[in-house]
């Protein structure tokens, strides 16, 4: 039997595959967190599919996403970087990867971690939705806007409102899998 799934996903297999095993299940691991982190703060201004499609080439080019490192990167591996054609080559992305490492640890530094920082937001607790149709989810609400400024006001780059919102939905801080969706009761 066929399972429904939410329609933004439908007729590509990696999307398919993303959303099955990935999109919205509650993240707590700050290593996937910033994984999650960095790949939608460039993937603003783009489409979710193409950051996926090169999602791979970002593990191997940003060290495993390990910001430990990627916050003591030189310009010799900003210049790699941006000569690097499996990923997105925007000289403020790349260089923001690096402020947002550095941001990241100060957070984990104040909280513990940065897992206990942002779900704090939420107080620990996914918000499921009930959309029918996902064309009906929100880019943005007033929860995504006070995490955004509250990023930014800790050093964060690219994390306006709407990729805030796209980050809590993929990392589960949201649930806004269609109700009809065989992965709206499962996480």
């Amino acid at each position: 039997m066929e399972k429904h799934r939410c329609g933004w996903c439908l007729g590509d297999d990696l999307y398919e595959a993303y959303h099955d095993e990935e999109w919205g299940t509650p993240v707590k691991d700050d290593k996937l967190l910033f994984e999650f982190l960095i790949l939608e703060t460039f993937q603003a201004g783009l489409s979710w599919i193409t950051i996926l499609r090169k999602r791979e080439n970002f593990i191997k080019a940003f060290d495993n996403f390990d910001y430990k490192k990627i916050v003591d990167y030189k310009q010799d591996k900003i210049d790699l970087l941006l000569q690097d054609a499996g990923i997105i080559r925007n000289k403020l992305k790349v260089n923001s990867a690096i402020s947002n490492a550095e941001a990241f640890i100060k957070v984990q530094e104040e909280f513990g971690s940065f897992s206990t920082y942002i779900w704090s937001f939420v107080n620990n607790k996914p918000i499921k939705n009930a959309l029918t149709n996902y064309k009906e989810g929100p880019a943005n609400t007033p929860l995504s806007d006070t995490i955004s400024k509250d990023l930014k006001k800790r050093g964060f780059k690219f994390v306006g409102s709407t990729v805030i919102y796209a980050f809590m939905q993929a990392v589960g801080m949201v649930n806004d899998h269609e109700i009809s969706c065989f992965r709206y009761k499962e996480v």
